[in-house]
C-alpha cells in the first residue's frame, strides 16, 4: 500500500479524557454499561481529541513553509472554505465558510495553506469574532501583504439547538487590514465573494 492514513492519539489524555465522558453520561443518567453506549467515552474522547487538534498546530509555521518569491500584486481569494469549531461556552459546534483574499507583497502562499490557517484556528473552542480575527492577524503578521480581508459566515447549533432556538439564523463577521481598508479594494472583494453571503 503507498499511502495509509493514521490517526494516532495519546493514551494518558485518552484514558482522562474518558474517565470524564463516563463521569459525563453517568451524570445525565445514562447507563454506561448499555450496547450503543458502552464504547461511547472512548470515541467521544478521541473526536474532542480530533475536534480540538488545532492547540497543537502552528498557523504561522505552515505559512512560511509555502511562502514562495512571486511578483504578482493583484488581488489572490479563496472563498467558499468550509470550517466546523466549537463554541467556547457551550462546547456546541458552529459551521459555515471562510472567504479570504490577500495582496501580495513580494511573496504568494501556496492556496492550500490559506485553508489549513482556518482548520489551525478554528480546531479550537472558539468564538467566531475570535476565529475571524486570529485568521486575519495571522495571515497579516505573516506573509505581510498590501492588504489581506476575512469574512466569515456561520451558523450556531448554541443558538439553534438551545437558547433562543432560532434556526435560521446566521452570523457574519468581517476584518480588514492594508489595502482593504479602502472602500474601493474591500467592495471588490465583497463582490467576488457576494453569491456567498446572504
Amino acid at each position: 500500500m503507498a499511502y495509509k492514513f493514521k490517526e494516532e492519539y495519546n493514551i494518558e489524555v485518552t484514558d482522562g479524557l474518558q474517565q470524564n465522558y463516563k463521569n459525563i453520561l453517568e451524570g445525565i443518567g445514562e447507563d454506561i454499561s448499555r450496547e450503543g453506549i458502552e464504547n461511547t467515552p472512548e470515541r467521544a474522547a478521541k473526536a474532542m481529541q480530533f475536534l480540538t487538534q488545532g492547540y497543537k498546530m502552528d498557523a504561522k509555521t505552515i505559512l512560511e513553509k509555502a511562502m514562495f518569491k512571486e511578483s504578482y500584486d493583484e488581488m489572490v481569494v479563496v472563498k467558499d472554505i468550509e470550517l466546523y469549531s466549537l463554541c467556547e461556552h457551550h462546547m456546541l459546534p458552529f459551521f459555515g465558510k471562510a472567504h479570504i483574499a490577500y495582496i501580495p507583497n513580494g511573496h504568494i502562499v501556496g492556496l492550500s495553506k490559506l485553508p489549513r490557517v482556518v482548520d489551525v484556528f478554528a480546531r479550537r473552542l472558539q468564538v467566531q469574532e475570535r476565529l475571524t480575527h486570529d485568521i486575519l492577524e495571522c495571515i497579516n503578521n505573516t506573509l505581510k501583504p498590501k492588504g489581506v480581508a476575512v469574512v466569515i459566515e456561520a451558523v450556531h447549533m448554541c443558538m439553534m439547538m438551545r437558547g433562543v432556538q432560532k434556526q435560521n439564523s446566521a452570523t457574519t463577521t468581517s476584518g480588514f487590514r492594508g489595502q482593504f481598508e479602502k472602500i474601493e479594494t474591500r467592495n471588490e472583494f465583497l463582490k467576488l465573494i457576494s453569491s456567498d453571503l446572504k
